[in-house]
């Protein structure tokens, strides 16, 4: 049995029959970590002796019994965005190459506070400007399906470190595509939540709703006990949810027949790689297997493009006008491009896009009131060469920015819904592509019920990288 390639949820059962201690877990991942990491590079620092010592915490308070916290005793990273305690976390920026936090991050907070192992930090690009994960601070992290492909990004290294079995569960976070476009292009699960489900914290705007917070993991199960562990409200942020983690613990077994869905291979005019509508084309069967309706449809994004660039450009604005001006030679191209784009826009135009999205949001949420889901590709493209920064064109379309080619992933960030993107096939030539659900207002759990009724009919999930193996393989 190869227990670093088990579902986190299985993993957590073996800890608590006792069939396995917390140490002898930590072991398998040390070892995986040490054979895959070096090629893929998607764990850029590694801290097995704090690992160790949080392992024997957790085995301790399994050999106790009683009420064990959720993720107690597995494997986890933190993503090198997320301010971790005592370890080096540096943004994917040599302004921060020897930062160590004395504080968590809220997400690394409530994963530790649930048991979890921490062993070290994942790679993204700097400050988790666009999706492609490489950054002058550690280099460049290769997708296991093909290591001279891009994994895509900004969470790219936990996706990595998912689908490779170097830990049970991978925290991220996603303002334009993060967690979902990283997931697509690895063959595991990323999950964008509502916002507010996971309270971001610390900020410098507790009203921020754009960016989230949220997991990777290899099956939806492991995302729902992700977030059964540490979602739930925070005062210090005022758009949290009040609902507690607990919600997430329902089983995600449900009844689809006759329930109507959305199906868009472009929602509306996106340009989209024929490989990934290839990949995508029996992704309908399954759906209207399971029982849904499915119907075509795409919601009215207009002028979803432009809220996007416009609210990103004040949030680049607001975060790096001054550390640019102090140190302009260590950032990055895009990220002077987003922050000399914020810094022009007025405040007429904040309104403007203010009121766009609103009308936005109602008329998507008037569309769902019809199909209650909505499913669409999670990436437009399948994984690049690692040569790529981004892609300029799609389908001999240019691409207007760096942030572009995302689009069928940010729209949906534009309307701040739930979406999740589930492994839904391969390219011609075995590269991952992921599915995209999206849910209603604060339907998170909804989501997570239909990705896991796509996941049973297929188990994709299961089909190994080959850095693990050479050919896609089911276990």
């Amino acid at each position: 049995m190869d227990i670093v390639r088990l579902r986190a949820v299985d993993q957590a059962a073996m800890l608590r029959r006792k069939e396995i201690s917390a140490r002898e877990l930590l072991d398998a991942h040390v070892a995986q970590i040490e054979a895959k990491n070096p090629e893929l590079n998607a764990i850029v620092t590694f801290v097995p002796e704090v690992a160790y010592e949080m392992a024997d915490v957790a085995d301790k308070a399994l050999r106790a019994g009683g009420s064990i916290p959720l993720l107690t005793g597995l494997p986890v990273a933190h993503k090198d965005l997320h301010e971790t305690r005592g370890i080096l976390t540096t943004f994917g920026s040599p302004v921060y190459s020897s930062f160590v936090p004395t504080r968590n991050t809220l997400i690394v907070d409530r994963m530790q506070k649930a048991g979890a192992v921490t062993v070290g930090k994942t790679n993204t690009p700097q400050h988790g400007a666009g999706s492609q994960t490489f950054n002058e601070v550690f280099g460049v992290t290769r997708n296991p399906w093909n290591p001279d492909y891009t994994p895509g990004g900004s969470s790219g290294g936990a996706a990595v470190a998912i689908a490779t079995g170097m830990v049970s569960l991978a925290d991220g976070s996603d303002y334009g595509a993060s967690l979902r476009n990283p997931a697509s292009f690895t063959n595991t699960v990323g999950f964008r939540p509502s916002p507010g489900r996971i309270p971001t914290w610390p900020t410098k705007d507790a009203w921020w709703s754009h960016s989230v917070h949220g997991p990777i993991a290899r099956t939806v199960e492991d995302i729902s006990l992700f977030m059964a562990a540490v979602s739930g409200p925070d005062d210090r942020i005022p758009i949290s949810i009040e609902e507690t983690g607990s919600v997430f613990a329902a089983p995600l077994g449900a009844d689809w027949a006759g329930v109507p869905i959305a199906w868009s291979e472009d929602l509306g005019g996106l340009p989209i790689d024929p490989r990934v509508t290839r990949a995508l084309a029996p992704a309908r069967q399954v759906l209207e297997d399971i029982g849904f309706i499915v119907t075509e449809g795409t919601p009215d994004f207009s002028g979803a493009e432009e809220s996007f660039k416009v609210w990103r450009g004040y949030s680049y604005a607001r975060q790096f006008a001054e550390p640019i001006r102090r140190n302009p030679d260590a950032y990055k191209e895009t990220i002077h491009w987003n922050t000399e784009y914020g810094l022009g826009l007025t405040a007429a135009d904040l309104g403007r896009a203010a009121e766009t999205r609103t009308k936005l949001r109602q008329r998507v949420l008037r569309f769902l009131e019809e199909h209650r889901f909505l499913a669409i590709p999670t990436s437009a493209v399948p994984p690049f060469p690692i040569t790529v920064e981004y892609p300029t064109q799609i389908n001999g379309v240019a691409m207007e920015n760096y942030t572009s080619w995302f689009a069928s992933c940010y729209y949906i960030s534009t309307v701040e819904l739930p979406s999740i993107s589930i492994p839904a096939g391969f390219t011609d030539d075995g590269l991952p592509v992921g599915l995209q659900i999206v849910g209603r207002h604060h339907g998170d759990l909804d989501v997570l019920k239909a990705a896991y009724a796509f996941q049973q009919a297929t188990e994709l999930w299961k089909q190994k990288p080959s850095a693990i193996s050479h050919q896609p393989s089911a276990e």
